[in-house]
């Protein structure tokens, strides 16, 4: 596999949760490669700081509430109006609301699969569309990629709503990957292993989360860069003939 296979030089990605964390990382990483890279989320004071950085001829900022269709779509036009029609969107956005089921509100119940699976559902949805719309049949460029989590595979106390959610947006990107396998769009989903980033807070530096990584085979978190090559792959050429797959990043923390 040679860089080059990587280029998306002229290829427009959306990248929802760009924010912060996973989201923001990855749009580094794809302007690092030629995209042009539409920054959706819903603290814009954040995106427009990173479209700053990221130089405002490569990079826009998308006010984004994905559980909201009429945000999700007004976003989409406002990147389209800037870069064209994205042709890649990471579907990436995501929250959680850590407790025992017996006591989690409902709300914040609700909120955690709003945003993790009907949010991925909306994106993905739109982002289909205008891709159908400009010829992805004939093209093939069609890349959606989600960003699920290992916890889908787990059994743990403290995140039965967020594991559930993820494991939804994991059949859900199956499902839509045989929807669309016409209609050259790949639609594959990576579930990374735990990964620091802000929605965590200072956790792992407490006694509970340095136990958490003790516990893990190889006693350590999964660096940020190791979803580098994986996501460029999915996102580019390279991956042509590869859709509906389903791809564990995580150090062999789910063994």
């Amino acid at each position: 596999m040679t860089a080059a296979r990587y280029e998306l030089t002229g290829r427009t990605a959306m990248i929802t949760g760009a924010s912060s964390g996973i989201g923001a990382h990855l749009a580094r990483l794809l302007a690092q490669v030629g995209a042009n890279v539409v920054l959706a989320a819903r603290r814009t004071d954040r995106i427009a700081a990173l479209a700053e950085e990221l130089g405002t001829d490569r990079a826009c900022a998308v006010a984004m509430d994905v559980t909201d269709e009429a945000s999700v779509i007004a976003g989409f036009d406002a990147g389209e109006a800037r870069f064209g029609v994205a042709n890649i969107l990471i579907a990436n956005a995501g929250t959680s609301h850590a407790g025992r089921s017996t006591e989690i509100a409902a709300r914040d119940a609700a909120q955690t699969i709003d945003t993790n699976f009907t949010g991925v559902f909306l994106t993905a949805r739109e982002a289909a569309k205008r891709m159908i719309a400009t010829g992805t049949r004939e093209s093939e460029k069609g890349r959606i990629l989600i960003m699920g989590s290992i916890t889908h595979r787990l059994h743990g106390m403290g995140d039965a709503v967020y594991a559930a959610s993820k494991a939804g947006v994991a059949h859900l990107g199956r499902n839509l990957a045989r929807e669309w396998v016409r209609q050259g769009i790949n639609v594959n989903t990576i579930h990374p292993g735990y990964i620091p980033t802000e929605i965590q807070g200072d956790w792992y530096q407490t006694p509970g989360g340095q136990a958490q990584i003790a516990g893990f085979h190889r006693r350590r978190l999964v660096e940020m860069e190791a979803l580098d090559d994986p996501v460029l792959y999915f996102c580019s050429d390279a991956s042509r003939m590869v859709t509906g797959c389903d791809m564990v990043i995580d150090d062999g923390q789910v063994l």
